[in-house]
């Protein structure tokens, strides 16, 4: 019974590894021809020739990092402050209804509804454009992720604060953020991840100016160019394996 477990762990660890490291392959990959089993070259021609070309990779990298960390930024404190007045709002379920809105359309749809005032404001095919795009679907999210955190318990620490002599941004400063601040860091990992691998509505309201990873991939998959799609993949995916790993490692263990 026990090798069985084993076999099965081992299978589901090799299934879960190998479309990372067949990326990784790919990219240093070149003259791979049906029906030949190995590349006829293997090294790092593809990598200089992306780093060292005119080809946008490097920019795309840094431009889907910025663009990722505001959004977190943006979408994870603000939608802290007003998940707390919707929590206690007595329209609490009308509101959160209202946040679930964004989630009931795709992206390239909710997109296509937001492009006219997008086109009016100037915002199309600007990276502004893309964090207010990108904004609108992560700022919900993190109003819905805090509900539970305001509850009964977060309430009466507060209360207990205002009791004591304390105002009200001590309340906030000092308590409620520590206590909140693995809730915190766990909503910017994950609307880190919304932003970093949103395509659809990327695409449309950056009209193709604006490329970030998950463009080239695509651009790169269109063009049948396989392995700099590779390595664009590979600098789309392994980021936020590390990110997800340093939540694991140092945010999740500690809130279980």
């Amino acid at each position: 019974m026990n090798k069985l477990r084993y076999l099965a762990r081992s299978v589901l660890g090799l299934g879960i590894i190998f479309p990372f490291a067949y990326l990784a392959l790919l990219s240093f990959s070149g003259e791979w021809f049906f029906p030949e089993v190995l590349p006829g070259y293997f090294g790092l021609k593809n990598w200089k020739e992306v780093l060292t070309s005119e080809s946008g990779m490097g920019f795309s990298f840094v431009s889907s990092l910025g663009i990722s960390l505001l959004v977190a930024t943006l979408g994870t404190g603000t939608g802290f402050i007003w998940s707390k007045s919707i929590a206690y709002h007595s329209q609490k379920e009308t509101w959160l209804v209202l946040a679930y809105f964004p989630y009931m359309l795709s992206p390239v749809v909710l997109a296509a509804c937001l492009n006219f005032f997008f086109l009016k404001s100037g915002l199309s095919g600007t990276w502004q454009g893309v964090v207010l795009g990108q904004y609108l679907v992560a700022f919900p999210y993190s109003v819905i992720f805090f509900q539970a955190f305001w509850n009964h318990r977060t309430r009466q620490f507060e209360q207990l604060v205002l009791t004591l002599g304390g105002s009200s941004r001590q309340a906030f400063v000092q308590v409620i953020l520590p206590l909140a601040k693995g809730m915190i860091l766990v909503c910017f990992f994950q609307t880190f991840l919304i932003s970093w691998f949103e395509y659809g509505l990327t695409a449309l309201v950056g009209v193709g100016k604006v490329q970030t990873l998950t463009v080239k991939v695509f651009l790169y998959i269109k063009e049948a160019n396989f392995y700099y799609g590779a390595i664009a993949c590979c600098l789309l995916v392994w980021p936020p394996v590390l990110l997800l790993y340093l939540n694991k490692r140092f945010v999740y263990n500690r809130l279980v």
